[in-house]
């Protein structure tokens, strides 16, 4: 079979993969782009984490008071603002592109209500007063407002809010509605080209060969861009490359025809590993509930009940209790890729031509327009970024090759976790006895069994608390040989 060359191959298809294709195939005409990946947009059914996203666009609507006080949360902060700012050329310009084709809506919007009920604990106080301290220092609008006066608000009486933020420039849109989008779009570009996924390896005389059904793809420079199945990819075509390895966390979401159209997103903040309980409104007027997660060694390939149970729980009771007459149209299940550290994974690394766009956890898809626009300059580049050198601006912090992160000690961590899996049993209604010392016996125990795990871990290594539920469960010497392997990998490239 003939070798077809190409400028650049983008080996992942989910939003990232997608959106990165379209920057550079627009932004240099004559550079022939191959976008290997599952193809079907909003039908594909791998698990990925794309076309399960609730598309919540929020820059504030990440933010926790864990992040507001630690470098690298601040600096994803600053990453979601910037790409919010991006959302309305960029949305204009992908629709332009695809043309007529494109569905006539995509279920953009803009407008968040932040509700802050007490199905949790003090967390969710500290992480709503966090949205107002940076909305403060960002220059954004954050806004109180009655919880009873939401649109589509209706929670049982003992889960309604006290207190809720309106946050006017948030955007959402409907995940699904948009990749059919940038699907048009990069079909009617005349330099892309699409094939199924394929295997990568490295060309013995420089560059990389794609080999797909669709035929194989020889270019000078590739970019690993696959989610949550990143690692693999990478592990086959070298494996001694010191790459931040990108595990899974694993979500799900369901789609029901609600009672009403919502006309902006309802959401808590972030609790318990979660991007906090959201339903966002969908282009047809259905609703979007979201989101359940648990991290995972590697991808998951559907839903568990108690996910299930647990999501459905909230919902009714947290947000609107009629949608217990609703039908459910879609049960939505993917992979979140979150990095071993809790960061991103942008940029280029150590070996020539080869470079990753993943680990972005909930942040993928509200990051696409500034993550697609910082490569694709980049690669695109008459002289190119040197291997050595990161992405400029905010995405310099999360260098494929870098020392992992952690902005957290030992102890610190630990207690964050310990305090996570306090919130999540108090949503999921655990009743201790309230004889004796049993609450803070409870309490108490958390820390006890975080403490323990995170002490075996191997040195050198602070898993972040989004991973800590594979710390101390039976996936833990599986995470500690994982850490291991690549501090070993990180300190050989470094010698």
């Amino acid at each position: 079979m003939a070798v077809q060359g190409a400028d650049v191959l983008v080996v992942g298809a989910g939003v990232v993969g997608r959106s990165l294709a379209f920057a550079l195939a627009t932004g240099e005409p004559s550079a022939r782009v191959v976008l290997a990946g599952d193809t079907g947009g909003a039908a594909a059914s791998n698990a990925a984490a794309s076309g399960a996203a609730g598309a919540m666009l929020g820059a504030l609507g990440e933010v926790t008071e864990c992040g507001l006080r630690t470098r690298h949360g601040r600096l994803r902060t600053d990453l979601a603002v910037e790409a919010a700012g991006l959302w309305p050329s960029w949305r204009a310009q992908v629709r332009t592109a695809a043309g007529a084709a494109a569905p006539d809506r995509d279920g953009y919007g803009t407008g968040t209500f932040m509700i802050l009920n007490a199905v949790s604990s003090a967390l969710d106080d500290a992480s709503f007063t966090a949205v107002a301290q940076a909305a403060a220092e960002y220059g954004l609008s954050c806004e109180e407002t009655t919880p009873a006066g939401i649109p589509g608000y209706r929670p049982l009486d003992n889960d309604r809010a006290l207190r809720a933020w309106y946050l006017p420039a948030e955007g959402f849109l409907d995940a699904r509605a948009w990749l059919t989008t940038l699907d048009t779009a990069l079909a009617a570009l005349p330099n892309t080209i699409r094939t199924p996924a394929g295997t990568l390896t490295a060309a013995r005389d420089g560059g990389y060969l794609l080999d797909t059904p669709a035929g194989i793809f020889r270019a000078p420079r590739a970019v690993v861009a696959a989610g949550a199945w990143t690692t693999p990819i990478l592990e086959a075509l070298d494996p001694d490359l010191p790459v931040v390895p990108v595990l899974a966390a694993a979500g799900t979401a369901v789609t029901v025809t609600g009672p009403e159209t919502w006309p902006a997103v309802i959401r808590t903040p972030n609790r318990a590993y979660a991007c906090g309980l959201h339903a966002v409104p969908q282009a047809d007027g259905s609703l979007y509930l979201g989101a359940s997660a648990h991290p995972a060694l590697t991808p998951t390939p559907q839903p568990t009940a108690g996910a299930l149970r647990f999501l459905l729980d909230a919902a009714l009771s947290q947000l609107d209790h009629r949608l217990a007459g609703t039908g459910i149209t879609h049960t939505h299940h993917g992979n979140r890729p979150l990095s071993l550290d809790g960061h991103p994974v942008i940029g280029p690394t150590l070996r020539e031509g080869l470079w990753v766009a993943s680990g972005t956890h909930r942040d993928g898809l509200h990051a696409s327009p500034l993550i697609a626009a910082a490569l694709a300059e980049a690669l695109l580049a008459s002289t190119p970024t040197p291997t050595s050198d990161p992405l400029p601006g905010v995405l310099a912090a999360f260098d494929p090759g870098r020392e992992l992160i952690a902005d957290l000690t030992v102890k610190e961590a630990a207690a964050e976790a310990a305090a996570h899996h306090a919130a999540l049993a108090a949503e999921a209604r655990m009743r201790p006895p309230l004889t004796g010392a049993w609450p803070q016996a409870l309490a108490d125990g958390y820390a006890d069994l975080l403490d323990r795990a995170y002490a075996a871990m191997p040195e050198g290594y602070i898993p972040p608390p989004d991973l800590a539920p594979l710390v101390y469960e039976g996936t833990g010497p599986a995470l500690a040989e994982v850490a291991a392997a690549h501090l070993a990998r990180h300190d050989r490239a470094r010698v």
